[in-house]
């Protein structure tokens, strides 16, 4: 999934093929798309190269694989504020129709920009979409990315991108993955600004190479006074611990201190049917203490002491985060995180068996 969002980047980094005048310094396109998530809660892939080789994680390695799922949802937001800061560069500064060859694919592409477009119930100030000109006969249209907005402080944007239709290089595996990116500066919901990233439809991946792969996730990021809140869950149709128990969601609560760089997480392991957002349910019925001492007990009911002990080593509950990532479970490192502690007691994820059957359509 990280290469399929990178190699959308490169439309990001490309010359601008649709025109050649002069840039204008005014654009009616948003300048703000998304909500920057501290690193004490985001690492990059490259520092999880060994995740696809294991077959099974502890505690430790539990919490350490969320910091890398929630970068997966940064990324995607980046994308996406790559994209419309390249369109802001060029005139896009009013209604208009146009077609290019992207520099990408090579591929004709069909820009259009409307007012007052309706999306979801409600008018729109603008709307902008992207399609690939031979697909428009297909089944989605060809449509490769899709933007509603409100141009006037605060701004408001829907930003939905379908990469293959955008870079028709991308591997056609990946054909139906979408992503989608929720912003508002309008300072509702007790934020002063917050986004929510959906990421759909990812392909299979072999359970062997990687069993503990994602296939759609929902992240909600809400930031006020240096304080970033987040939550939400991740799917994986392949994970398995030691049962022959299958299909696992991470979903999680979390709150970072952006000047502190440091951060406290809830994680739970509901299986990916559970129908429900209760957060006793999700969190404490499903911690990872819960989920990781019934499968050793299902497996090995005589199992010693030890042999418990080392699985269940740092599955308490919160997980505490600095910059370089996971540092313990169950006690603070210092006062400087209590605050934190009880800011997560008031955040929910989302019901796992929505986000299994998560669905990104364009309009």
């Amino acid at each position: 999934m990280i290469l399929l969002l990178a190699g959308a980047l490169g439309f990001t980094a490309c010359e601008n093929a649709f025109y050649d005048g002069p840039k204008e310094k005014e654009s009616i396109l948003p300048d703000q798309v998304m909500v920057e998530i501290p690193s004490s809660l985001s690492a990059d892939a490259s520092l999880y190269k060994s995740a696809a080789a294991v077959d099974t994680l502890k505690g430790r390695e539990i919490y350490g694989h969320l910091r890398f799922f929630i970068h997966s949802g940064q990324l995607a937001a980046h994308v996406t504020r790559g994209v419309i800061h390249v369109l802001r560069d060029y005139h896009i500064d009013k209604v208009l129709t146009l077609s290019y060859v992207s520099d990408d694919d090579g591929r004709v592409k069909n820009l259009v920009v409307l007012e007052a477009p309706d999306f979801e119930g409600r008018t729109w100030e603008y709307g902008l979409t992207i399609t690939d000109a031979d697909s428009e006969g297909e089944a989605d249209g060809g449509k490769a990315m899709q933007v509603f907005w409100n141009h006037r402080y605060p701004a408001e944007v829907i930003t939905m991108i379908k990469p293959y239709n955008l870079d028709r290089s991308n591997d056609k595996h990946w054909s139906q993955a979408m992503y989608r990116i929720d912003y508002s500066g309008a300072g509702e919901m007790g934020y002063d600004r917050h986004m929510v990233v959906s990421i759909a439809d990812l392909p299979e991946v072999e359970p062997l190479l990687a069993p503990f792969a994602m296939n759609a996730m929902k992240l909600f990021v809400g930031a006020k006074d240096g304080i970033v809140d987040v939550y939400g869950n991740t799917a994986h149709p392949n994970a398995k611990f030691l049962s022959e128990k299958v299909g696992y969601n991470w979903a999680f609560v979390a709150s970072a201190d952006d000047g502190e760089d440091i951060a406290v997480v809830e994680l739970g392991l509901p299986r990916n049917s559970i129908d429900t957002d209760d957060r006793v349910v999700l969190l404490e019925e499903n911690s990872i203490y819960n989920v990781l001492y019934n499968e050793v007990m299902t497996v090995w009911p005589n199992s010693s002491q030890e042999l418990v002990a080392a699985w269940l080593a740092n599955t308490e509950a919160p997980g505490f985060f600095n910059s370089r990532g996971f540092i313990q479970g169950g006690e603070a490192p210092s006062n400087l995180y209590l605050p934190l502690v009880d800011r997560i007691q008031l955040l929910t994820p989302f019901n796992p068996a929505q986000i299994s059957a998560l669905e990104i359509n364009f309009q």
